[in-house]
């Protein structure tokens, strides 16, 4: 079973993420980048990293392009092997090239577009090698 961190500030994606994930691993949600971050941290301090998070981009306090930064900051100073890093899907209703671009720049894995489309969802997941599906 996965271990996925949800960061979603919008009540109906957060749900149908959660509902969707929770078939796959343990899923927790954060409503916020600061929230994130520390669900994040929290879980190296334990030993029990995250193996997927689902950041969404507009979040409040913190967006998710700098929690996705301070999140490969973070493996890189734990010195996490690569295929020890967790896999990054960035959500998002904005269609900026510029930012996808930087998303994938800074070690995103995969984009999914709002309103999130369940079956490409699942071909993202797969694409990534998360899940394996019949």
């Amino acid at each position: 079973m996965l271990k996925i961190l949800i960061a979603e500030d919008d009540l109906a994606s957060r749900k149908l993420l959660q509902k969707f994930l929770s078939r796959f691993g343990d899923c927790d949600v954060a409503i916020d980048g600061i929230e994130a971050l520390d669900a994040f941290l929290s879980a190296h301090d334990e030993k029990e990293p995250y193996e997927l998070v689902c950041l969404d981009i507009m979040m409040p306090k913190l967006d998710g392009v700098k929690v996705l930064k301070a999140i490969r900051d973070i493996e890189n100073q734990k010195k996490v092997s690569e295929k020890d890093r967790a896999k990054i899907i960035m959500t998002t209703a904005i269609n900026d090239q510029q930012t996808v671009l930087e998303c994938y720049e800074l070690g995103s894995e995969a984009y999914a577009w709002k309103p999130i489309n369940l079956e490409k969802f699942r071909e993202v997941l797969q694409n990534l090698n998360i899940v394996e599906l019949s």
